[in-house]
């Protein structure tokens, strides 16, 4: 039996993959949101800023908690196709329960659908990145402890777009946010302790990127993207106009950094 650590990197790796969990949801359900009050195009594109956010918060999340795996008596390698096909899955599914949402005629059947979809996004998302994860030994889980992240990661999910499309309200724009945070981290957590691992010590080269190689450089491309969008959205105004005028700013301040 190989002995795991969840925090081999201490305490800084569950933090920031909780914050990043929870810029994630802020921006997602955010978009979702304006994506109500809007039509056309524009309400199809904060739906995909909205799925493209909480996919990529989601899965950010989970690598950075990564970060702080480790198991003793075998190094720990990721395959990289099944890593960037976890986060297109993370897009994906939550994308179908966020236009659910967003294009639901019932609100109650589309915060229900929704928070579904979510939730299986969260989950597929994560059982496909831990698939990725490639050891000396093999990786079995707990069914009941499984079933048991798939259940609150679907229930947090709907309770958070219940949160933020029943009330308005920064201060509930914030408490959904922190229940999806939350909920996204204690499903990954509860799915990291439905594993066992049976080590078959080797010294064979094990195929796949280290962390270091190929998920840090992801997951800071990623978090740098959420932060970026996160801002853009904070100071854009629900306003057409003024809303091109921020993307305006926005170019700017990019050409005059990159200069």
């Amino acid at each position: 039996m190989g002995h795991m650590d969840h925090f081999s990197a201490g305490w800084v790796t569950p933090v920031l993959s909780y914050a990043m969990a929870c810029v994630g949801a802020a921006l997602g359900l955010r978009c979702t949101v304006r994506a109500l009050e809007a039509d056309g195009s524009s309400k199809r594109n904060w739906l995909l800023l909205a799925s493209a956010a909480i996919g990529s918060g989601i899965w950010t999340m989970h690598f950075v908690a990564m970060l702080g795996f480790g198991v003793d008596g075998t190094p720990i390698r990721f395959d990289v196709p099944l890593t960037v096909l976890s986060l297109v899955v993370a897009v994906l599914v939550v994308g179908a329960g966020v236009f659910t949402a967003g294009y639901g005629r019932s609100r109650v059947r589309a915060v229900l659908l929704g928070g579904l979809g979510t939730g299986l996004g969260v989950a597929a998302m994560h059982y496909i990145g831990m698939a990725a994860l490639n050891l000396h030994g093999s990786v079995r889980y707990d069914p009941a402890l499984v079933i048991a992240s798939v259940a609150i990661a679907v229930v947090a999910a709907t309770a958070a777009l219940t949160l933020s499309l029943v009330v308005r309200g920064p201060v509930v724009a914030t408490a959904s946010a922190l229940v999806m945070g939350l909920a996204v981290s204690s499903m990954h957590y509860t799915a990291m302790y439905a594993v066992s691992i049976s080590l078959t010590p080797s010294s064979a080269a094990l195929a796949g990127a280290t962390a270091t190689e190929f998920i840090f450089p992801l997951a800071v491309v990623l978090g740098s993207f959420l932060f970026l969008a996160a801002a853009y959205v904070a100071l854009s105004p629900t306003g057409k106009r003024a809303e091109s005028a921020v993307a305006a700013e926005l170019l700017r301040q990019v050409e005059l950094s990159t200069a």
